[in-house]
């Protein structure tokens, strides 16, 4: 029965016949020409200051119509990193700005334009080494290779993305920092091996990595777990974990090996809820899978996906108020589409 390890701190969103002017919010039906018809001369009873009041209310409305963009606040832009699928779970190439559908708390958004997300991603492997993973490590060593290969190539601008690898078993430990070297990441890899009598720390790896991202201000942050169904011995809570993912812009995905666990203890109950919310608030995916033999076509699939998203930039109210919730999705039918909102205030430019 495994037993409980001492967690070390850290990793190593009305006048008289006058024109019957409409609102300003209504200038859309403002005609210039029904407000030329000449009247039929009167008494002259108008104050000086009422036509001076009219003429300014003309020039106002005529301005609106003119220069609408003036009188509104206006939107800055916004940007989410997107993920399209088909039903077999292959990315779906050449989408344009018609083929997605972008709201803002259920209100729909402007897209403005979609290219390829040919920004570095920054990406945690997060790798379940605890006793009950004993029987995966042989599949670890098999499909992670190809895996961090793929997702090292350098893509259409030339750029590579970087990867860590990062145990989970007994305490969070990191086997390999961030890196573009396939020599260095398969070091890393070799060094994976089980650990006898020890649990899994998954939150606990989680949580230090997001912190880890804000440190070296990372700009895509991307965090993948494999770990198999077993006991939590993570200190931090579901709302201590989750709150802190959502803020740090990363998408979280995460590969489960096992049958669905059973226990209810509140580290059990803790580790669920993340792996069920954490990758549905982040534009991630979760996968389960009954045994680790599927672990390589997976994770090949996982890369294809990653590295063909979609930059979705669409127009966002300049306002005070943030968005409590952004959904991305995809006007064609069979097509799933995930997004994770870009938190770097650089890419908020005005239109």
């Amino acid at each position: 029965m495994a037993r409980r390890q001492e967690k070390p701190s850290g990793l190593y969103h009305t006048a008289p016949r006058s024109c019957n002017f409409p609102q300003v919010t209504h200038f859309k039906q403002f005609s210039v020409a029904d407000c030329l018809t000449l009247f039929e001369a009167g008494t002259y009873t108008d104050s000086m200051s009422t036509r001076r009041i009219r003429v300014a209310v003309f020039l106002l409305l005529a301005l609106t119509v003119a220069r609408p963009g003036r009188l509104v606040a206006q939107a800055i832009q916004r940007a989410m990193y997107v993920t399209v699928v088909n039903e077999a779970g292959a990315h779906v190439p050449d989408l344009g700005p018609t083929d997605f559908i972008v709201r803002e708390d259920n209100v729909a958004r402007e897209v403005l334009r979609v290219g390829p997300a040919d920004e570095p991603m920054q990406i945690a492997l997060l790798i379940d080494n605890s006793s009950a993973a004993h029987d995966n490590i042989s599949h670890y060593r098999s499909a992670l290779p190809p895996f961090v290969t793929a997702l090292t190539n350098p893509n259409a601008s030339g750029a590579k993305n970087q990867v860590a690898i990062v145990a989970t078993g007994e305490r969070p430990t990191i086997l390999t920092d961030y890196t573009s070297n396939l020599a260095d990441l398969e070091k890393g890899i070799n060094r994976l091996w089980s650990l006898r009598d020890t649990g899994a720390y998954l939150l606990d790896g989680v949580e230090e990595v997001v912190q880890g991202f804000k440190k070296r201000e990372a700009r895509r942050p991307v965090i993948i777990a494999i770990t198999q169904e077993g006991t939590e011995f993570s200190s931090r809570q579901y709302d201590q974990v989750l709150p802190v993912l959502r803020d740090s812009g990363a998408a979280f995905h995460a590969v489960v090996i096992g049958q669905p666990s059973g226990n209810l203890s509140d580290e059990a109950r803790s580790r669920h809820i993340v792996l069920d919310e954490g990758p549905r608030a982040t534009g991630g995916a979760r996968v389960q899978l009954l045994t680790p033999m599927s672990l390589g076509v997976t994770l090949k699939q996982l890369a294809d996906q990653l590295t063909h998203q979609y930059l979705v930039t669409y127009a966002h109210p300049d306002s005070l108020i943030p968005p409590e919730r952004v959904t991305v999705s995809a006007r064609k039918p069979g097509m799933t589409a995930r997004g994770t909102l870009v938190r770097d205030k650089n890419r908020q430019e005005r239109p």
